[in-house]
């Protein structure tokens, strides 16, 4: 399924999602300012948190990614709608962990850009799923 963007904020949020699918995680900085903000809405698993500026990416993605082989995993969108500065995405992730297991989950996200940023994005997946995978 190809998703097409509609307007400027959809195109954002598809540019962002094939920069996190290369695995180079510097090509997110321009996306985000120092009041970006990023939360995953679970609790008890890996990257369980809100993430602010820099710290999406040092302390988050980093180690989030790490856990995947490299390059992994990769975003699939599948459905996007918006209305002004709010952009929701459906999507799916597959790819490999570092220790060879394939990974394979369900997203929904919602952002809300502002001035061509990121302004805060909502993530959320099947975190029983990752909770399994991983042991927790």
């Amino acid at each position: 399924m190809s998703v097409t963007a509609k307007n400027a904020n959809e195109q954002l949020a598809l540019d962002f999602f094939a920069s996190l699918s290369t695995g180079d995680l510097e090509k997110l900085r321009p996306f985000l300012d120092e009041n970006s903000v990023w939360e995953p809405m679970v609790k008890d698993i890996p990257g369980a948190g809100s993430y602010k500026g820099n710290a999406i990416i040092d302390d988050f993605l980093g180690p989030v990614r790490g856990m995947f082989a490299p390059g992994d995993p990769k975003v699939h969108p599948q459905n996007i709608f918006s209305d002004g500065d709010f952009v929701a995405v459906e999507s799916y992730s597959d790819g490999k962990l570092q220790d060879g297991r394939t990974y394979h989950n369900r997203y929904s996200w919602v952002f809300r850009m502002n001035n061509g940023k990121i302004g805060y994005l909502h993530e959320y997946m099947d975190s029983h799923y990752v909770a399994t995978l991983f042991g927790l």
